[in-house]
């Protein structure tokens, strides 16, 4: 176990971790086993899952699926008169459940002598020496320790739109915290943030404009899950593919975010000269994710980034400096909650037992999309696989031809599995559809802690008429089809 021996000096720790999301859990981890530990953060405690990222937006994006559930009701022969969204009371629920948690921890973490909390903004200014300006001091602490983590996520990307910076524009931190709903929304970019929000915004009432330089939304997607998604999407909203945005203006002179008559004209353009034009009184950007790694000062320490600024780790999450780890979003690896618990797991064996590393186990990584449909995968895609030279079958089966999937009325949802033709392993699976994030995990155990073949969805028994049956059906058809070989 890792012993400073200076740990008696009140600046000097075992270890120091920057960034309240999951490096909390690897501080929490290490104070427990006796070691004297800092954690360094300069906004909210919980770090951005809690506060802006997934638990706000599937807390927002459930008053949207029940928006559809009644939008749908006379299909099932119930008849809803009408109804009405407080969207105030709907964004003061979410606040006041994350703000909550986050306040939670961070009282807790106030009384807290190990881990000692320094809330403010930090950089290197040395070997391991970190300076922190907290919000009661008028100079700089420093504070060093033999082994640091960083843990500081990403933000949004902004990209240069002529115009964008008098726009008042939002990004995801702020959409998830609006005052005010508005009356029609112009998205910039077509990724999967991008989509849940529009999902929001859209069930709301908010007047939807998403504009996509890529052919198909959510591109990263499996192709067929793309296709259909953007075919789903483009009946419910107004999406512009293979446009870029390439400049905003202001319609009305006054650019005061409080300014409910404020209009904003995006002007874009595709591969072919054609332009475009939309005027809106909000404009939201979502053109991916950078990491929070400027102000660090990383090169005062010696840590190298890649061209992206994403910190360069090896496969014990260890920088090119020894003693330096990193986890989460701010290596460039999976930018997913889960991925960077798991990765704690590993950082706090990795830190304590410097003898005994053990590489970051990333099979069967997946993901979920809440949009409406949801979108699930995990694995290769098709395409991925066709680049790669990977031989594959394949098998799609809709959810509407089974019990369940007649009982709910979706029609546009499918399961989809890419199997390898000689071992049987699973490839891949992606899913859209009702509880598509739900219906996943099925695969997941198998390709995880299973033996990772189709077999283990075909030889398990499933309930009918559950909607799991649409897997254990897909499953089944490859078999039946004989496409294995011997």
């Amino acid at each position: 176990m890792i012993k400073n021996k200076m740990n008696n000096v009140p600046n000097t720790f075992d270890i120091i971790v920057i960034g309240s999301g999951s490096g909390l859990d690897v501080a929490s981890a290490a104070a427990e086993r006796g070691l004297k530990v800092a954690i360094i953060e300069k906004d909210k405690m919980g770090g951005t899952c809690l506060n802006r990222g997934c638990i706000p937006s599937k807390l927002l994006i459930h008053s949207a699926d029940i928006i559809e559930t009644i939008k749908k009701a006379y299909v099932f022969g119930i008849d809803v008169k009408g109804f009405s969204v407080d969207f105030n009371k709907i964004m003061k629920r979410v606040n006041g459940i994350t703000d909550s948690d986050s306040d939670s921890i961070n009282n807790a973490l106030k009384e807290s002598e190990n881990p000692k909390l320094f809330a403010g903004e930090c950089r290197f200014v040395g070997d391991k020496r970190i300076a922190i300006r907290t919000r009661n001091d008028e100079k700089d602490q420093i504070i060093t320790a033999e082994k640091i983590l960083v843990a500081v996520g990403s933000q949004p990307r902004i990209p240069k739109i002529m115009g964008l910076l008098e726009s008042n524009y939002i990004t995801s931190d702020e959409a998830l915290r609006l005052k005010k709903q508005p009356r029609k929304l112009i998205l910039i970019g077509g990724g999967y943030i991008a989509c849940e929000l529009a999902h929001f915004f859209g069930s709301l009432g908010t007047e939807i404009h998403i504009i996509q330089r890529n052919n198909v939304l959510i591109p990263s997607e499996d192709e067929e899950i793309s296709q259909k998604f953007t075919e789903i999407f483009s009946k419910k909203y107004n999406v512009y593919l293979g446009y870029t945005a390439e400049s905003i203006s202001n319609n009305n002179g006054s650019n005061e975010s409080n300014d409910t008559k404020r209009s904003f004209k995006v002007v874009a353009k595709n591969s072919s000269g054609k332009r475009l034009e939309i005027d809106s009184d909000q404009i939201l950007l979502s053109v991916g994710r950078v990491p929070n790694t400027s102000k660090l000062n990383l090169d005062e320490t010696g840590v190298k980034v890649n061209e992206s600024g994403f910190i360069n780790v090896d496969e014990y999450l260890e920088t090119n400096v020894k003693g330096i780890f990193a986890l989460g979003d701010v290596v460039g690896r999976y930018q997913f909650k889960h991925s960077a618990n798991l990765e704690a797991q590993y950082a706090f064996n990795n830190i304590l037992h410097t003898d005994n590393k053990n590489p970051v186990n990333y099979a069967a990584m997946p993901h979920a999309i809440f949009t409406s449909p949801q979108i699930s995968g995990v694995g290769f895609t098709e395409q991925e696989l066709r680049k790669k030279g990977i031989d594959y079958v394949k098998s799609t089966y809709p959810y509407i031809h089974t019990g369940m999937g007649q009982a709910i009325e979706d029609k546009e949802g499918f399961v989809k599995f890419l199997v390898d033709p000689k071992n049987r392993s699973i490839l891949g699976c992606h899913i859209i559809g009702t509880d598509s994030s739900i219906l996943i995990h099925e695969v997941l155990v198998a390709m995880r802690t299973g033996n990772g073949t189709i077999d283990s969805i075909t030889n398990t028994i499933h309930i009918h008429p559950a909607l799991s049956e649409v897997v254990a059906r897909t499953a089944s058809s490859i078999q039946d089809r004989e496409l294995f070989g011997s």
